[in-house]
């Protein structure tokens, strides 16, 4: 069984061993392993139930650190880092030999992220390798935002969940890669298109792969509840079962629905993203038979909210 706690030198003593545990970002809660050992990351796979065709990120404090493992850094990639990290950004960049095939699905690229939450850079700042860490939940389930998240998901897989509060983002990182120094993104995330567009220009997007992800969340699939999941316009609310019903809303009190989520009163698209995954868990597990989500505006992490709606309604 999982115990929550605040102890680092703990989850240390654990990693050195090989074993998992799972640590907070401000972007999810990620479960972590030595991410320069085949038997820790093995272990992620098999806690999480994931294929082994779904490549990893590997988390790090520094860039000095990340330049242990990765060949080289292209010039848009390192104008990124240089604004971005630490923070919500994943960059796929070529990997040295020290990177085990099995973290990135026998790729010759491996994502990378510097976290911006001061527990997970106490912990990062300790350790001599970077931790593989994708979300700590199940595979294809709604990613966890809070220790107690994690715990109700991995309890009996994990020995100790590291918390650090609620997470400040609640959405994966954007991943960017690169083809001949031209950015593509491979997921929508955490840190907002216009900001990377303002520092390297337009970038190309290329979100999906069922066959051979190039990077992780490229699955159709994903980020999913139990309950079957439809996603609207907001005027379609009328057609659907008042009582038997769950609804996530922007900012509209959806009326006469016994169960719904208004994920920013006040038009935050920064807060509706950050409250986005606790409200889908929420609703999971009421008594509705169909969970019901409005479209987002597509700015901002409007692209990120969408991109998760639309994974979770594909089922």
């Amino acid at each position: 069984m999982a115990t929550i706690g605040t102890d680092i030198d703990f989850c240390i003593e654990l990693l050195n061993k090989n074993e998992l545990v799972a640590i907070p970002t401000e972007t999810v809660y990620g479960l972590a392993g030595n991410g320069l050992s085949s038997e820790a990351v093995a272990k992620i796979f098999e806690a999480k139930k994931r294929p082994f065709f779904d490549p990893l990120i590997l988390h790090t404090d520094t860039l000095l650190k990340a330049k242990k493992f990765i060949k080289e850094i292209p010039e848009k990639a390192q104008l990124l880092a240089d604004h971005f990290w630490p923070g919500p950004l994943t960059l796929i960049l070529p990997r040295t030999d020290s990177v085990p095939d099995i973290v990135c699905s026998g790729l010759p690229t491996v994502g990378v992220r510097i976290p911006a939450h001061p527990v997970s850079l106490g912990l990062l700042q300790k350790l001599d390798y970077p931790l593989a860490a994708p979300s700590a939940n199940p595979f294809k389930y709604i990613s966890p935002t809070t220790a107690l998240h994690v715990k109700e998901q991995l309890n009996d897989r994990i020995q100790y969940i590291l918390d650090g509060g609620s997470c400040s983002i609640g959405l994966e990182s954007t991943i960017i890669g690169f083809e001949n120094d031209q950015p593509i993104v491979y997921r929508f995330g955490g840190l907002e298109i216009e900001a990377i567009e303002k520092v390297v220009g337009t970038v190309k997007t290329l979100t999906q792969n069922e066959v051979n992800p190039s990077a992780p969340g490229m699955l159709k699939l994903h980020y999913a509840p139990t309950k079957k999941m439809q996603l609207i316009d907001i005027a379609d609310l009328n057609k659907f079962d008042l009582k038997r019903t769950g609804v996530i809303t922007f900012t509209e009190n959806p009326e006469g629905f016994l169960k719904y989520k208004i994920l920013s009163p006040s038009g935050n698209i920064n807060e509706a993203a950050n409250s986005l995954f606790a409200a889908m868990r929420e609703l999971d597990k009421t008594d509705v038979d169909l969970i019901i989500a409005e479209k987002f505006p597509e700015i901002g992490l409007g692209r990120a909210i969408n991109d998760r709606l639309n994974r979770a309604c594909s089922k």
